[in-house]
């Protein structure tokens, strides 16, 4: 699933080609795409109305529109956005299409149908629920210290719960966790300052060098407006390397289901606290 650097990467890449844009028409062809309104009133609002803007908050797409509505869009597990021309039109899994008024066409494909995109007035209608943003000025070492003496859950999970922070994802939760050489099981409440320092400079250089690289591609699952791929997948140290040597310390890369989720690490390391499976 795309995560912030993915998101970001999205959102800067459509900046350039849709604000001044108008949109002249939308179809839909996959109708539980759209969150609120009604797919009619979707498409009705939205056709004529000239993009102001793009940004992102957490792994939300913002499209704020002239008129003052704001479309989001969330990609979930497979969403991509792909700006081309009418005749190169995709050949699957196309969920929705915007024309837009140079020609140029944004086509939604969503392979699993788990894709949403929200017509609203207010987008904290959609986004009050969210944490701070990771990489935002106010959000300090001692702003991430506070928040997380609240907190008594597992490592890993409360990185993915969205309502803690904003946008990290399976990825960047478990590369962060590496060069912080804290374990996923380890608790919250546990970490002296020396840790919080090492996993918040960690959260924050590893999304940072991501961004930097046009996010992380796995087989296609994700990928740029103009249908290439991101570079960061080659600088991972332990997510998808299960098996492999450790950059660090050449132990083998080990893979556990924690929250549901597939984590990886690496055993050295990140020392296992006492219970952990």
């Amino acid at each position: 699933m795309p995560e912030l650097p993915e998101v970001e990467t999205i959102a800067c890449e459509l900046q350039s080609c849709l604000i001044g844009r108008t949109i002249t028409a939308v179809e839909i062809h996959w109708p539980r795409t759209i969150a609120t309104p009604s797919p009619a009133e979707f498409k009705r609002r939205l056709s004529g109305q000239t993009v102001q803007g793009v940004g992102r908050r957490g792994k939300f797409l913002l499209v704020r529109l002239l008129g003052g509505a704001t479309l989001l869009i969330h990609l979930r597990m497979s969403g991509r956005l792909l700006l081309a021309s009418p005749e190169s039109s995709p050949e699957k899994h196309v969920r929705v299409v915007f024309f837009l008024d140079d020609e140029s066409v944004l086509y939604f494909q969503d392979t699993r149908k788990f894709g949403r995109m929200w017509l609203v007035d207010d987008p904290q209608l959609v986004l009050d629920k969210l944490g701070p943003e990771p990489l935002s000025d106010d959000f300090t070492l001692e702003a991430f210290a506070r928040l997380i003496a609240k907190r008594s859950g597992r490592l890993k999970p409360l990185l993915l719960n969205q309502s803690f922070l904003a946008g990290l994802g399976n990825i960047y939760a478990d590369e962060a966790l590496f060069r912080a050489r804290l374990h996923p099981c380890r608790q919250a409440n546990s970490l002296d300052e020396a840790e919080i320092s090492r996993l918040y400079h960690a959260i924050r250089q590893v999304l940072g060098e991501a961004i930097t690289r046009q996010g992380t591609t796995f087989d296609g699952s994700y990928q740029r407006v103009d249908g290439s791929s991101g570079d960061f997948q080659h600088s991972l140290r332990v997510y998808q390397r299960t098996g492999e040597p450790c950059q660090n310390c050449s132990t083998a890369i080990e893979r556990i289901t924690l929250g549901g989720r597939g984590t990886h690490f690496c055993p050295r390391c990140q020392p296992a606290p006492q219970g952990c499976p």
